[in-house]
């Protein structure tokens, strides 16, 4: 069994790397530097006075598939759909002048589809906003945290403006999408390498 395994395996990564669109990682415009680590990765930027931070990671980013839908439409020789990762991400802003951080959690709400009459449609939401202490590891429950369920629009859009003038805006969104999206495929092509290692070790 463990044979038949390690072939599947074999041919699956094959097929994997195969499909795999970027070598290396592709980069985000506007001057953000990346660090990874594992599944978590970190974006960061450094503007008069102020860094920018985004953190994401990879781990249940891809939104479950309909997958009764697709299989009916689609043609026996074509490929299955791509696979998107749409992780949610956690801005954090820090004045240099300040002991704390504004914190605002940004998702990519799943019914995007809807909203095609709007115009210029946001592609991401901001979910929750906080302040939290700078350079503490740990944030804190006791802090006010505000949901954006029940925020006035005119204070929702500054927010929105605040992070577009910080370069986290659409176009932002869309190359973070891309990034993840390869950081995954290339996290689940490592997956299945120490996986097959793993069943062929006697």
């Amino acid at each position: 069994g463990d044979k038949a395994f390690a072939q599947f395996l074999t041919d699956e990564i094959q097929e994997e790397k195969k499909i795999q669109k970027h070598k290396s990682l592709p980069k985000v415009s506007g001057g953000w530097e990346l660090e990874v680590h594992g599944t978590e990765a970190k974006l960061v930027r450094k503007i008069a006075g102020e860094k920018i931070t985004v953190t994401f990671n990879i781990n249940n980013s891809i939104p479950p598939s309909a997958e009764e839908d697709t299989q009916e439409q689609q043609k026996p020789d074509e490929q299955e759909p791509e696979l998107t990762s749409t992780p949610n991400f956690v801005v954090e802003v820090i004045k240099d002048d300040t002991k704390q951080t504004l914190v605002l959690d940004c998702h990519y709400p799943e019914d995007e589809i809807g909203h095609e009459g709007e115009e210029e449609s946001d592609i991401f939401t901001i979910r929750e906003v906080s302040f939290q202490p700078t350079g503490e590891a740990d944030w804190k429950d006791t802090n006010y945290t505000l949901n954006t369920d029940s925020l006035d629009w005119a204070l929702y859009d500054h927010l929105m403006d605040f992070l577009a003038d910080r370069g986290v805006d659409n176009t932002f969104a869309d190359e973070l999408i891309e990034l993840s999206t390869a950081l995954e495929h290339q996290e689940y092509i490592k997956f299945l390498e120490d996986l097959k290692s793993f069943v062929k070790c006697q």
